[in-house]
């Protein structure tokens, strides 16, 4: 658990025994311009305590009994010791309804400013659930939006710590104005600066409309939760029974929904993680990711990968060992791990450049597409072309998952996203073909014809129409069915068809794959081409924007 340092918060919680003291240190700063130099220099130290210390000993001490750290003490976690700055410290709100006059609370329960991680630039904001619930009004909103203003304008990332009540009910629709307010410059700001969302506490109604538009989300396990209508609205209107951590928790949207992107078991190592997931990003829409000079050999040649392929094309494999094998040090930053399992998707580093990865996953599913695949990695390669950073796929698709649930669940609309990301995508685009590349799955996973700048395959690559038994079943079925032993014949037709298609050979041929290599310099390779189309400098048609098929 969290260890204050020498500048915790906690460490002058005595002296603050709450509202009393926070109201008259409030009212000193009214009476500074009457008091000499050495006066206003208390006063300001007063009020500036005041400031880090605006709820009560016993609001801090149910905030830790939950396992949660205060705001402010997130901040100390997320950034390099010493280099927040906060803004907006004495903003109080300006509500007289329902006795709100009585209590103003330096910050209006809301920390925000700006510091650096890793050396490199950041805004944040922290809601502080210990103040009001962490609850929303106008004053709370309008410091989140300068603080977004700021990183839009000076282009670098945002992180948002979200522990919220919700609106606050007693400044009404001004509270709905601001959320709408925060939403709009979410959406400003999606493609230009990195957003990350962290939720370290409830995040309910209208408030999960932010996070949901941002790029990330970062949930812990047992205290985070995120709904649009809680399990006593539910089991008012449906009738259903459902906890808090059933419905919302980490678990759910990390695995079922797909609404987050990331689990961690306490907040320490849900903030190391933000940290990370930084490292690998740049700061604007304008940058290139930050290059790390690798450890691992750039020409390293991978044993491993030789012998990872079975030599049955029906049993599986991890693609995950695959990535690891060639990418800098084995480093593998996965995002969705729990969710659509079917396809992998997350960051590495090749040859010290940051690279998202995208890859079929045999072990799960046989590596098909299915509808939560398709959104999974559509909204993860868009994020990747939005910031400049490469993508490498590694494929082995069988196909489209069959079934009417996925039919009537819109498939066809939902693959055509994965299409879609992929093919508009223009920053440098590598494929690499491990097994098997079938049907319109083939397509759609960077394949040459929409856009990839380098597609090789292993020698155990499958490039057809489907596998061999199907399209012999399609092809042969008269003459089948019209021999004297039907198996025997169609095992040789099969044998027949595997020869002919079920190789990289043909679509080499055609110039369709730029060569076919020996899985061991799977490393080397990537990285030279890499360094070739690093540069590259695509041109598309003046629009607006597309229209992707939502």
């Amino acid at each position: 658990m969290f260890s204050p340092g020498p500048h915790s918060t906690t460490q002058h919680r005595a002296k603050t025994p709450g509202a009393a003291v926070l109201e008259s240190s409030f009212m000193q700063g009214e009476r500074l311009g009457e008091e000499s130099t050495a006066g206003k220099l208390a006063g300001l130290g007063r009020l500036r305590e005041a400031a880090a210390h605006p709820s009560s000993e016993e609001a801090v001490r149910r905030q830790r009994e939950r396992g949660k750290l205060t705001a402010r003490e997130r901040i100390e976690l997320l950034l390099d010791p010493g280099t927040f700055v906060e803004l907006d410290r004495y903003r109080v709100h300006r509500s007289h309804n329902f006795g709100m006059d009585a209590r103003k609370p330096l910050g209006d329960g809301v920390i925000t400013g700006y510091g650096e991680i890793d050396g490199r630039r950041v805004c944040v904001f922290s809601q502080d659930f210990t103040v009001f619930g962490g609850s929303l009004g106008e004053v709370f909103a309008q410091k989140i939006c300068k603080v977004m203003d700021l990183a839009l304008s000076t282009g670098c990332p945002i992180v948002g710590i979200n522990d919220s009540g919700g609106a606050r009910i007693q400044e009404g629709v001004l509270s709905l104005a601001g959320y709408a307010e925060i939403f709009h410059r979410n959406v400003r700001a999606s493609g230009v600066v990195p957003q990350i969302s962290v939720i370290l506490g409830p995040c309910a109604g209208g408030a999960v409309y932010s996070p949901a538009i941002t790029d990330f989300i970062f949930m812990v396990e047992g205290t985070s939760h995120m709904f649009i209508t809680g399990p006593d609205v539910i089991r008012a209107v449906t009738g259903e029974e459902v906890s808090f951590e059933e419905l919302g928790g980490a678990a759910t949207h990390n695995a079922r929904s797909g609404v987050a992107h990331f689990s961690a078991p306490d907040e320490e190592s849900c903030l190391s993680d933000v940290r990370y997931l930084l490292s690998f990003l740049p700061e604007n829409n304008l940058e290139s990711p930050p290059y790390f000079e690798p450890a691992d050999d750039p020409e390293r040649m991978e044993e491993g990968l030789a012998t990872l392929i079975p030599d049955s094309p029906q049993r599986p494999y991890d693609m995950r060992e695959a990535i690891r094998m060639v990418v800098d040090g084995g480093e593998f930053f996965e995002v969705q791990e729990a969710w659509a399992q079917n396809l992998v998707v997350g960051f590495a580093r090749l040859g010290g450049h940051a690279v998202g990865v995208v890859g079929n996953q045999p072990a799960v599913l046989a590596g098909t597409l299915d509808i939560d695949a398709s959104v999974k990695g559509a909204r993860f390669v868009r994020f990747c072309d939005a910031f400049n950073i490469p993508l490498l796929t590694f494929v082995d698709v069988p196909g489209f998952m069959p079934g009417t649930d996925q039919e009537w669940g819109g498939i066809i609309r939902h693959g055509a996203k994965l299409l879609y990301a992929f093919s508009e995508a223009t920053v440098p685009k590598m494929t690499v073909i491990t097994r098997k590349a079938y049907g319109g799955a083939y397509d759609v996973m960077n394949s040459k014809h929409i856009g990839a700048d380098v597609n090789v395959a292993w020698p155990t690559g499958e490039i057809a129409v489907m596998g061999a038994p199907a399209a012999v079943n399609i092809i042969f079925r008269r003459e089948i069915a019209e021999a004297e032993d039907p198996e025997a014949k169609r095992r040789e037709l099969i044998s027949s068809y595997e020869k002919q298609f079920n190789n990289p050979m043909v679509a080499a041929e055609m110039g369709y794959l730029d060569d076919i290599i020996d899985p061991r310099e799977t490393r080397p390779y990537l990285i030279r081409a890499l360094s070739m189309v690093e540069s590259k400098r695509p041109e598309r048609p003046p629009r607006k924007h597309g229209n992707i098929p939502l």
